[in-house]
């Protein structure tokens, strides 16, 4: 109760305030701009076209590497590139079914990649770590 009859004599103390009457603010109106002059630009200059040439590869890529013993039960003993060498591991993975069913990033090694993954299952994200160990 007390609190009322302290904020009804602030209230009664102070005198209401009024509005300021608001000015009409004049717009001025906006300038227009002197209109540019036309210039002409000249014409870009055509360059000569470029000969697409075919994608050069990598040469550290492409130099034949030659595979070690354990390698070449599987891939064979001529010596191929890296590349290669990836793709056909990857055929040989594929033909015999060797990727696991409910995980596809794993591989499952046969009695031919055991002793070259070094366990029974590898992911397909450490194949190329595995076979620089046996490239030379």
């Amino acid at each position: 109760m007390a609190t009322k009859k302290k904020a009804a004599k602030k209230a009664a103390k102070k005198p209401a305030k009024k509005a300021a009457p608001k000015k009409a603010a004049k717009k001025a109106a906006p300038k227009k701009a002197a209109p540019k002059k036309a210039v002409k630009k000249p014409a870009p200059k055509k360059a000569a076209p470029k000969t697409k040439s075919a994608r050069k590869p990598n040469a550290a890529f492409m130099r034949a590497l030659t595979p070690s013993s354990t390698l070449a039960g599987v891939i064979g003993s001529s010596a191929v590139p890296r590349t290669e060498a990836v793709k056909k591991i990857w055929d040989h993975i594929k033909k015999n079914n060797l990727q696991d069913s409910a995980n596809r990033r794993m591989i499952n090694a046969d009695e031919k990649l055991r002793p070259l993954f070094g366990k029974d299952q590898i992911s397909m994200f450490d194949l190329a770590k595995i076979l620089s160990k046996h490239l030379s």
